[in-house]
């Protein structure tokens, strides 16, 4: 909120008498006037009931209470995209994993408790892992769901280390013959 005048002694003087009520009420000088001003809105509100310019306060009020409302709005759908970014992220890293374990060794080097929820992933990658956890023969909540998909993708990291580690003996043998 802003009060304008040209005369320097009315600018100290309501400056003066806005900060009895301590408002931080400052100053600023532009061109031929000086600004008095107010920055925070709950001493803007406070000023205006004051004044008795209620109808002005209804108005800031309902201004706050938009921003407010947009400002947590726009939280929720942030952190609800950052979450769901991650599950999709977390489901891609799962199907990739049971699909280097079904191309390379296939399903069946799974003990049958992690194929069931490989099957289950790869079937409905949409899922959230309670809705998977419950389709099992033996339903299980999002902790033990969560345990299993990690242990197939810690198999298939071992499966992945054991073919870079192969790949590296036959690179080896190979650069070996071609030198003799």
């Amino acid at each position: 909120m802003e009060f304008v005048t040209v005369d320097d002694e009315l600018s100290t003087y309501i400056i003066n008498l806005l900060n009895t009520y301590d408002f931080n009420a400052k100053i600023v000088p532009r061109k031929n006037t000086y600004v008095v001003y107010i920055k925070e809105s709950n001493n803007i509100s406070d000023l205006l009931n004051i004044m008795g310019a209620h109808n002005a306060l209804f108005q800031l009020e309902d201004v706050k209470i938009m921003k407010q409302m947009r400002n947590d709005v726009n939280r929720i759908v942030n952190c609800e995209t950052a979450n769901l970014t991650k599950t999709v992220n977390a489901s891609m890293r799962q199907i990739e994993a049971i699909n280097y374990i079904i191309n390379t060794v296939g399903i069946d080097y799974l003990p049958e408790s992690l194929q069931e929820i490989a099957e289950l992933r790869v079937e409905y990658e949409d899922l959230s892992l309670k809705e998977l956890g419950e389709m099992l023969d033996k339903p299980l909540g999002k902790s033990g769901v969560n345990h299993r998909l990690k242990k197939i993708e810690e198999i298939a990291e071992e499966l992945l280390e054991q073919e870079k580690k192969g790949k590296e003996v036959e690179d080896e043998i190979t650069k070996s013959n071609i030198k003799e």
